[in-house]
């Protein structure tokens, strides 16, 4: 019964346009907690104090709904195709904030997943619905759900497409059954910590202090200095570990219409962003990801990003 309730609910996951759904036992995460707790304390969080709360339910999902018995993980691909391309020149944009704000799509699509469970198949279902909003370990349950391994570069990695996913999770009182983790296949490649330009990353252990998105998102207050020459361009968000990352070959562009890119990022130049006022900024970022950050950060995130060509010397004139 528990199986074929599992395989209904991974194949209605499917139609809704997931790329794959598995499912985990509810249970206190005691290996992590020891890795969480290490990491918070050596202060690798920035002041992203938020992470220092609700410890406890960070790493119990039977504390945040009552009654949890099993997590149902999906992933959703975001990967775009490959015509796709800002201008040249213009400020990068992570590929993830192309579209619509993702949580806004995976949370509707994750309700209708909820609905179909308690409409066809467990009229007594409880649930909560997660997507990037809570104190939940996403990437940590995706990987014992058997979707993916945690990388080196920390995202996920499913050795079908790589890690242009999105997560998002169900904690319910269903019991169902349960998918295994998969082994580690990132071997002895450090592709990703080579590449990273702010030295960000150990193997599996990201600082977020000196991370690029961190930066350019999290930070609410200025940028170190230091940082800005080596920011490759990024004026949100950095997508240069996944660039690099050898997993990425087998990346697929999503087929539905909900993160096709919208129009602005495709069309603004350096100069159009530059000369966008804050009502302007607003409005274009509303359905988007960006809106996570104001005007101000935006502009602040602009000079960061071109730093390093504006303190370049330039090129002597071959009349000299």
């Amino acid at each position: 019964m528990q199986l074929e309730i599992t395989k209904k609910i991974k194949e209605e996951a499917q139609r809704l346009g997931f790329f794959s759904c598995g499912v985990s036992k509810a249970g206190f995460l005691e290996e992590e907690a020891a890795h969480l707790e290490q990491w918070l304390k050596e202060g690798k969080h920035g002041k992203m104090a938020y992470l220092e709360n609700h410890f406890d339910k960070r790493l119990n999902p039977t504390l945040l709904v009552e009654g949890a018995k099993s997590i149902i993980s999906v992933l959703h691909n975001y990967f775009p195709e490959p015509h796709f391309k800002q201008p040249e020149g213009s400020p990068k944009i992570s590929v993830y904030a192309w579209g619509i704000d993702y949580h806004i799509i995976l949370k509707q699509k994750l309700l209708a997943l909820a609905e179909y469970i308690q409409n066809t198949l467990f009229s007594d279902f409880q649930y909560r619905i997660f997507v990037d909003s809570a104190p939940v370990m996403d990437k940590v349950w995706a990987r014992k759900s058997g979707l993916g391994w945690i990388g080196k570069h920390t995202n996920l990695i499913s050795p079908k497409a790589g890690s242009y996913y999105f997560i998002g999770e169900i904690i319910c009182n269903l019991d169902l059954s349960y998918d295994y983790p998969i082994r580690d296949f990132c071997g002895t490649c450090t592709r990703c910590i080579d590449a990273c330009p702010t030295e960000a990353l150990l193997p599996y252990q990201i600082d977020a202090k000196k991370c690029i998105s961190y930066l350019t998102i999290e930070l609410k207050t200025q940028t170190p200095l230091g940082f800005e020459e080596q920011s490759e361009g990024w004026a949100y968000g950095c997508d240069i570990c996944q660039e690099v990352c050898p997993w990425n070959r087998f990346s697929r562009p999503h087929t539905g219409q909900e993160f096709k890119p919208l129009d602005f990022i495709l069309q603004y130049s350096m100069e159009d962003w530059l000369n966008t006022e804050p009502t302007a900024f607003k409005k274009l970022t509303k359905t988007s990801a960006m809106s996570r950050i104001k005007w101000g950060k935006m502009q602040e995130n602009l000079m960061f990003s071109q730093k390093k060509k504006l303190d370049s010397p330039k090129e002597k004139s071959s009349e000299e």
